[in-house]
């Protein structure tokens, strides 16, 4: 059997409960509201504790199978750090590349990369994929921004025209 997940184990142990605490006459409302105070967040829901209160009455002390069957289906392999790092690859390369477009290009499925790029911490934006946490040059450019708008604030108008623009090959001044 393959390794369990923290909350998978959490889960087997709250059912546990729920069948131990069945057997001595506990009511489903109360199994919860201990649940509740022993697990918090993570207790399963109500409604789940109605079930496996059910399957219990239903079954003999202690031989009530708590475990997960097996279902059938692909397991999910596609969040390792090997497709991480292609999905990473990919964004760096094309920022503006879609889900589909990468879900296509790595064989996985759409949702698969979505939680890949969440996972990366990546965010769409005007069409691009860009880095949640700002980078030294963001933060740089930011703080010229600031600068500019101080500016402003100190010249009014007037600094508008004392900006200077250009590219490689020629500079001219905004006087209009």
């Amino acid at each position: 059997m393959a390794s369990r997940t923290p909350a998978m184990c959490t889960r087997l142990k709250q059912r546990a409960v729920i069948e131990f605490s069945t057997a001595e006459n506990i009511t489903p409302t109360e199994i919860y509201r201990r649940l509740q105070a022993v697990y918090g967040a993570e207790a399963v829901d109500r409604s789940t504790v109605n079930r496996w209160a059910i399957k219990s009455r239903n079954s003999e002390p202690c031989h009530l199978n708590i475990s997960d069957k097996h279902r059938s289906g692909r397991p999910i392999s596609a969040s390792d750090d090997e497709y991480c790092s292609r999905v990473d690859n990919l964004i760096q390369s094309d920022h503006r590349i879609t889900q589909q477009q990468i879900a296509d290009a790595l064989g996985i499925s759409k949702e698969r990369v979505g939680f890949i790029i969440q996972k990366l911490g990546y965010r769409k934006i005007c069409a691009r994929w860009v880095p949640r946490m700002l980078t030294e040059e963001n933060k740089r450019q930011r703080k010229e921004a600031c600068d500019l708008l101080e500016r402003y604030r100190r010249e009014g108008d007037e600094c508008h025209f004392k900006i200077v623009t250009g590219d490689e090959s020629w500079t001219r001044s905004l006087r209009l």
